[in-house]
């Protein structure tokens, strides 16, 4: 099924799409996979500027929205998409930090997108319920605020932890092929091979 909005197109193959806008004060990257076989679609992180969101979801056809954590910024469209009936689903860890949600999400969870399949993978340590979102069927990794071209997400804010967040990172996603395209909550595009070699650096700065 070719896609309704081409011009959010960010990567696709000959299964998926993945279409990206970016959006609110403090530019957070939303994320919509699109089984292009069958229509269906996910969005990540209901981060702000929620008329647009729902305008994508509505185009994209998207069935549920997963959120990567639970902090202020990326969480703000939550309450209009979920009044628009889309189901919201977020770790328990991080449930609190949301007015209301639908589902929990828990480590080793398979969202089914169409035909795809996200995996999830608890990385804490920016929130500790913070997850990441590695898509099955090709090497791609949605890394939330966990992992950024450049290192961790910041663990300066309350429930924050920086070597829990290394672990994370070293042990859940430095694991994945050196070709995984790694999309944050913010700013650029990445791989694990581009970052992987970096982790002791980040460990000795101590951010």
């Amino acid at each position: 099924m070719e896609s309704p909005t081409p011009g959010t197109l960010h990567h696709s193959d000959s299964i998926c799409e993945i279409h990206k806008v970016v959006v609110g004060p403090v530019d957070n990257n939303v994320f919509v996979v699109r089984c292009r076989q069958t229509g269906d679609a996910v969005l990540i992180d209901a981060a702000n500027e929620h008329d647009l969101l729902l305008e994508m979801c509505q185009r994209l056809g998207v069935r549920t929205v997963i959120e990567t954590h639970g902090h202020w910024d990326h969480i703000q469209a939550v309450p209009a998409v979920r009044d628009a009936g889309y189901e919201v689903g977020v770790t328990a860890a991080d449930a609190d930090m949301l007015e209301s949600y639908d589902y929990v999400i828990e480590d080793e969870s398979v969202i089914e997108v169409g035909r795809l399949r996200l995996h999830a993978l608890a990385t804490p340590g920016h929130t500790p319920g913070s997850m990441c979102f590695r898509l099955d069927h090709a090497p791609v990794l949605f890394s939330g605020d966990t992992l950024f071209p450049g290192g961790p997400g910041n663990t300066t804010f309350p429930g924050g932890d920086f070597d829990t967040i290394i672990s994370s990172i070293d042990t859940r996603l430095f694991t994945l092929d050196a070709q995984t395209l790694v999309l944050p909550g913010h700013g650029d595009d990445t791989t694990v091979g581009a970052e992987r070699p970096h982790l002791a650096e980040w460990v000795d700065r101590g951010w």
